[in-house]
């Protein structure tokens, strides 16, 4: 009998057979990192286009394209008569009815493993098209059985075959897939039709996004490249800082630094913006903000690592972007700063990271003179209707991350020409690496002090998600500093 593809005991049963299990649950540990390489390999070949953009970037060849579903990027895997589908952050789903209907095509059809890209979404009987949130709250936790059996699969790549990786011009894939899939009901090929030249692309992208709502198209070409056209989006921001130009370009602003304000007040960091703007703008505007730089905790740097300088939050502006995106490659949050404006001290201060959006394509639009600082004029819900954002609801000021817990402290001292010198080693866990990337597992923290020296104390700070590593990094830095004569003064683990 084949071993299991998951653990049981990890699943949790949601609704009739339909359970939920987290990467751990799953006994090939190969399977999540393959489906987070691949998400990022897709990700890396598709641009991002708007409609206006068709004419100058997409070239005269075929193409196939695809009609864009607004759901939850997901791979099947199956091996052995056994099936589950996986996302990028690692959530199991099985037991599904589109899982049912697919568990019967791949065994009808012979093959003795998969892995399959596609897109879940939900059919919705309204007029509006389905959007993620729709797709992520049936799926966290159907009302229904109906609920459950409107989740459907949209099948766009195939990313190994019967242990083989699909590496091969993609009319042969699309024909794979199209002779397994089309007569399918729950799980089906997404909508494609093959065209030849840029005007057909407009075509399918006026008839599909313009006049049926779609999120986008897709298009891909063996030859000419892959693209992800969709809508502009336009969103008002507030100027939270700016850079100034260097060498020619000399009193001139370079970029904005913006944000959107959430439910509670608080000002979170959302992107720069550094097209769009006449150098007449610039030159203006960099005149202008420099009349309102503040204080501020928080420092961020531009892509040419120049720093910031903060304003008051008086403007607002009025951006397009061609993609908002909630999660990175891996199904993680993307965390952004959160301030909060001091009106006494006229200055930011620092309130935490939490989850917002990236912001591909930024271009500025205009000053929105007719709009000012406030939750309703630069509302975080211009980014939430469009795509989920975790913890949007939550009130930032009093959200307390988790305490840090000590493992191990020691401290030598030594006594050296009537000077007492100290050595102390500290580690500890920081219980807080699921509230984003800045946050480490472990922390090691050395302090060396030495009266004697021209800089009396000096620090060193070591980091790992391992604990194993991490206490083979304290290990090392005890060895590297006490040698003879250093005693244990304290220690505790």
């Amino acid at each position: 009998m084949s071993e299991p593809l998951l653990e049981p005991g990890l699943i949790g049963i949601k609704l009739g057979s339909y359970g939920v299990g987290a990467g751990t649950s799953i006994n090939d540990p190969k399977i999540v990192p393959t489906v987070q390489n691949y998400k990022r390999q897709i990700a890396s070949r598709m641009f991002p286009l708007g409609r206006r953009d068709i004419d100058r970037k997409v070239a005269d060849a075929e193409y196939f394209v695809s009609r864009k579903i607004d759901g939850e990027f997901t791979v099947c895997v199956y091996r052995d008569g056994q099936l589950y589908s996986v996302n990028p952050g690692g959530t199991v789903r099985t037991g599904m009815p589109w899982q049912e209907e697919a568990l019967d095509v791949l065994k009808t059809a012979n093959i003795q493993s998969a892995l399959i890209a596609g897109e879940l979404h939900k059919v919705i009987d309204d007029d509006r098209r389905c959007r993620v949130h729709d797709v992520v709250s049936s799926a966290r936790q159907p009302k229904s059985e109906d609920d459950l059996q409107r989740l459907h699969f949209a099948v766009f790549d195939l990313i190994s075959i019967d242990g083989e990786t699909v590496d091969q011009p993609y009319e042969q894939t699309w024909s794979k897939i199209e002779e397994l899939f089309s007569g399918g009901d729950k799980i089906k090929p997404v909508e494609t039709v093959k065209v030849k030249g840029r005007k057909e692309v407009q075509r399918k992208f006026d008839q599909w996004v313009d006049h049926e709502k779609a999120e986008g198209i897709v298009v891909r070409s063996d030859v000419a490249g892959n693209f992800k056209i969709k809508p502009l989006h336009t969103l008002d921001a507030l100027v939270l800082g700016f850079t100034e130009s260097t060498d020619d370009r000399e009193g001139m602003m370079h970029d904005l630094l913006l944000g959107v304000v959430r439910e509670d007040g608080a000002i979170q960091v959302m992107c720069r913006v550094g097209g769009g703007f006449s150098d007449e703008d610039r030159r203006e505007m960099l005149s202008d903000l420099k009349d309102m730089v503040v204080e501020s905790e928080y420092a961020e740097v531009n892509s040419d690592h120049v720093a910031y300088q903060m304003v008051s939050p008086k403007w607002v502006v009025e951006i397009n972007c061609l993609d908002i995106i909630s999660q990175n490659t891996r199904g993680g949050p993307i965390n952004r700063m959160v301030l909060n404006w001091n009106k006494e001290t006229n200055a930011y201060e620092v309130v935490r990271r939490l989850p917002l959006v990236s912001v591909i394509s930024p271009q500025f639009v205009r000053v929105r003179e007719d709009k000012s600082f406030n939750k309703d004029d630069v509302r975080i819900a211009q980014i939430t209707s469009v795509v989920p954002v975790q913890k949007v609801d939550v009130n930032a000021t009093e959200l307390q991350l988790a305490k840090s817990s000590i493992m191990k402290r020691e401290v030598y001292t030594k006594t050296l020409k009537g000077k007492l010198m100290v050595r102390k080693f500290l580690m500890w866990k920081t219980n807080k690496e699921n509230e984003g990337s800045e946050y480490p597992s472990y922390v090691v923290h050395f302090t060396d002090y030495s009266p004697g020296r021209k800089v009396p104390m000096d620090r060193e700070v070591r980091i790992s998600n391992s604990e194993e590593q991490i206490n083979e990094l304290f290990e090392q830095l005890k060895k590297e500093n006490i040698k003879k004569g250093w005693s244990i003064h304290e220690a505790e683990a």
